[in-house]
């Protein structure tokens, strides 16, 4: 119990059924009814906003969000496989590359996990439990994020060596793909592994949810205490539980959270909130779980902002060469294959591990699990960097291509016969700024993603009960590593970057 209570998040469905009675057997006050459920501490509950909240609560509340991601996601299929095989004239690469991942970036900052709430590779959910083969639970050596980082080194892998940016038609494999693994998992397991354990993509959305404002919480812990139903884990009889298994009183951060909201429609006592937070909760907060592939994952991500950035400027040609003429590697697959396991994976882990060694070290401490430890203790403080470094990327090819999706549609409508948009499209639209404010505005969002990050490792370095010189010391190899991150990825937005999928500027 210890373990659950400091790990973030709780997972009520893989502890045995004997646990929850207990706690109801030892419950003694009168089960709550509708209405005795209190704000509380809630500063803000989006939930009981008086249009928005109702609409959230609501049992196919979600299929609005859903529904037109899934028309998207079915148009970027269908425009991928039919449409021109041009990526600035083709919707699937446009959406794809140059929207979805804007926005994704943005949808944090105002709200949190968005596209996870509105993702349409989760509607076949329904249709996968009734075919479901009722199979066992994920296995549990996979009830890790090992596969998800993997998963992520395999996408940035693929995007540069298949040039998937410029394909409509592997966009559209990628996403077809996408959408059969997603129903797979869920017909083959009694849970919903694909989103907590294997999306690459959910991955990415956890991790940067940290930043979120939002955060399911609870309006009265007396309620949950009395609670003998669990429905918002358990689910009650018209509406499914938490599909990734957090159990709400439990849960500490945005980690493992899709933002369904099935835990708020399945409370029968409308306890459930999606309350006001500070957005540096997570990042400053002393507890995280103490796991490996966690702390990896949000390390990794940092670095992998830059790499993903680094693949687009001249220098990465260069290294390329130089792999091909000097190591012999004339293999591109295996050449870049070879430079983002190193800068994506290898890299940040030796870096982690060096840290929290020079770390121990120099303060002489030995925590319970030693290197594991440390390096979770650190490991959130670079959600604000790495937030900072992908907003600063993603944000520079939205900023160059984001208009261009008019000219795209237009051509769309127009080769369908449908002459709703005028005559001839506009291919020069594409910029959403003035081009000279772009660099300034990436590098404050780099610094401003350090300075929140160096906060962090302080405020966990001088945690209670700490001396400060220790903390210092331990502190250090951490900041080190956190500015040489920030001064190689100004360095990298500072050169000539390909601007992909926007005809202004070429493919």
């Amino acid at each position: 119990m210890v373990r659950w209570l400091t790990g973030g998040s709780y997972n009520a469905k893989s502890i045995s059924r004997s646990l929850l009675d207990a706690d109801v057997i030892m419950t003694t006050v009168e089960r709550p009814t509708l209405g005795q459920a209190e704000a509380g501490g809630i500063r803000f509950d989006l939930l009981h906003q008086p249009w928005l909240g109702r609409l959230l609560r609501r049992r196919y509340g979600r299929l609005l969000f859903q529904i037109p991601l899934l028309l998207l996601l079915l148009l970027v299929i269908y425009d991928g496989f039919t449409g021109p095989q041009l990526a600035p004239a083709n919707s699937a690469t446009v959406l794809a590359w140059v929207h979805y991942r804007g926005l994704v970036i943005v949808g944090f900052l105002v709200l949190g996990n968005a596209f996870c709430m509105g993702c349409p590779f989760t509607l076949p959910r329904t249709l996968a439990h009734k075919l479901s083969l009722h199979g066992g639970r994920w296995p549990r050596r996979l009830r890790n994020k090992w596969i998800a980082i993997g998963g992520l080194l395999l996408i940035f892998w693929l995007y540069e060596w298949l040039d998937i940016w410029a394909s409509p038609l592997l966009t559209a494999w990628l996403a077809l793909a996408y959408l059969v693994l997603a129903f797979a998992l869920e017909a083959f397991f009694t849970e919903s592994p694909f989103c907590k354990y294997v999306c690459p993509l959910g991955a990415f959305n956890f991790t940067y949810a940290a930043i979120s404002p939002f955060q399911i919480q609870t309006r009265s812990a007396q309620v949950c205490r009395t609670c003998q139903g669990k429905e918002c884990v358990r689910g009650s009889k018209d509406t499914p539980g938490c599909g990734t298994e957090l159990y709400v009183p439990m849960i500490q951060s945005n980690m493992d959270c899709t933002f369904c909201l099935d835990c708020a429609r399945a409370c029968p006592y409308d306890n459930v909130a999606l309350g006001l937070r500070s957005p540096i909760k997570e990042s400053a907060a002393l507890r995280w779980p103490r796991r490996w592939s966690l702390s990896l994952m949000v390390i990794c991500l940092a670095f992998m902002g830059l790499m993903n950035a680094f693949g687009m400027v001249p220098p990465v040609y260069a290294l390329l060469d130089w792999l091909d003429v000097g190591l012999r590697l004339h293999s591109e697959a295996l050449r870049l294959g070879l430079i983002f396991i190193l800068g994506d994976f290898l890299i940040p882990a030796g870096l982690a591990y060096g840290a929290a060694w020079i770390g121990m070290h120099w303060t002489r401490s030995r925590p319970p699990d030693g290197l594991k430890d440390l390096t979770a203790q650190y490991a959130p403080a670079f959600i604000p960097v790495g937030f900072g470094i992908w907003l600063a990327h993603y944000g520079f090819h939205f900023a160059i291509g984001g208009l261009s999706i008019l000219p795209v549609m237009q051509s769309f409508f127009l080769d369908h016969g449908y002459s709703w948009f005028g005559a001839q499209p506009n291919w020069e639209l594409s910029t959403v700024i003035p081009i000279e404010w772009i660099f300034p505005l990436q590098v404050t969002a780099i610094l401003g993603g350090f300075l929140i990050s160096l906060y962090a490792l302080a405020r966990r370095a001088l945690r209670p009960n700490r001396e400060p010189l220790l903390g210092l010391r331990e502190m250090i190899p951490w900041a080190i590593v956190v500015t040489v991150l920030v001064l190689l990825s100004l360095a990298v937005f500072n050169l000539p970057m390909e601007m992909r999928g926007t005809r202004m500027f070429g493919v």
